[in-house]
This record gives C-alpha cells, sequence and structure tokens, in this order.
C-alpha cells in the first residue's frame, strides 16, 4: 500500500535512475556460466577403465586386521575392579540395580534312614 503522496512511479522514471546498473546486471549475468569447459567436448577428458572403478569401489576385508588388533590385548581386568566400575556406572535407582541373586537353599536331607525312623515308631508308640 503506497504512503500518502506517493503514487506509483512510471516506468520511465525508474528506468532513467539506474538504467545504468541494470544494463551492467544483464550483462555480468549473461557472462557468468563461461569460467569451466565446455562439457559437451571430449578434449581433455579422461576415459576411466570400468575394471579399475569396480576394483576401487570393491568392499575391503577388514577381518584379519581386526581380529589381530583385538588378540593383541590380552589384559584382563581384575573381577573385582569391573564389578566396581559397572557400580559406578549403574544408576542409584532401585530399578537401575540388578536384582539380589539369592542363595540356592539345598534340599533339606536327614541323618536318619528310613530304618531307624521305623525303630523310633516302634519303640514311642509300642507297634510290635
Amino acid at each position: 500500500i503506497p504512503a500518502s503522496g506517493q503514487g506509483k512511479v512510471p516506468p520511465g522514471a525508474q528506468r532513467g535512475r539506474d538504467g545504468a546498473r541494470v544494463a551492467g546486471a544483464a550483462r555480468r549475468r549473461k557472462r557468468a556460466p563461461e569460467p569451466g569447459r565446455n562439457k559437451a567436448t571430449v578434449k581433455g577428458r579422461v576415459v576411466k577403465s570400468a575394471i579399475e572403478e569396480y576394483h576401487k569401489k570393491k568392499p575391503v576385508n577388514h577381518l584379519r586386521e581386526n581380529l589381530q588388533y583385538m588378540l593383541k590385548g590380552r589384559l584382563v581386568a581384575d573381577k573385582a575392579i569391573t564389578e566396581k566400575v559397572l557400580a559406578q556406572n549403574r544408576g542409584r535407582k532401585s530399578k537401575d540395580q540388578p536384582p539380589e541373586k539369592a542363595e540356592k537353599k539345598k534340599p533339606e536331607s536327614t541323618v536318619f534312614t528310613e530304618e531307624d525312623f521305623r525303630k523310633f515308631e516302634r519303640e514311642y508308640f509300642g507297634i510290635p
């Protein structure tokens, strides 16, 4: 919306003010794509061997080097130290703590045999 006192400027007046600048910009715009060679020509093109390209892009198997690297460091940390480190990295909430391992109870066995029970029964209850 034009402000009060400013109408549309007639196109002739506008062109007179910055006509040279517009022409220069158009000329510059036309000249821009010139740098760089024409891609339609063959001059200067290097023919790439498809086999070489395939060998370049072929995946390299690093298994042997990786195994050598892994087997090189055979320093095993002490069990107590690893437990300490793991405990430090664990959160303090109860959900982060590992479940407490309950000690397995051995099935209760008796030192008495079946014969001892029968003998006790006879003595105590008086069954012949």
